[in-house]
């Protein structure tokens, strides 16, 4: 299990566009790399919506993935 602070593994995902994205992509580049717990649900609404609400303050210097 990925605790806080782990480097994440390599992965290869469907992004939009038709694209592909892999952390790889981002080498040598600060990532807020998000997962959220489940689609449609209310807890994934309430933990997206204060991601979003946090994400300005969180986000200085780096790029946001979302999973």
């Amino acid at each position: 299990m990925i605790k806080v602070g782990d480097k994440a593994p390599d992965f290869h995902l469907p992004a939009s566009g038709g694209k592909t994205v892999s952390l790889r992509d981002y080498k040598g580049k600060k990532i807020i790399l998000y997962f959220y717990p489940k689609d449609m649900t209310s807890g994934c609404t309430k933990e997206a919506c204060a991601f979003q609400e946090a994400l300005p303050a969180l986000s200085e210097g780096k790029q946001s993935l979302s999973v």
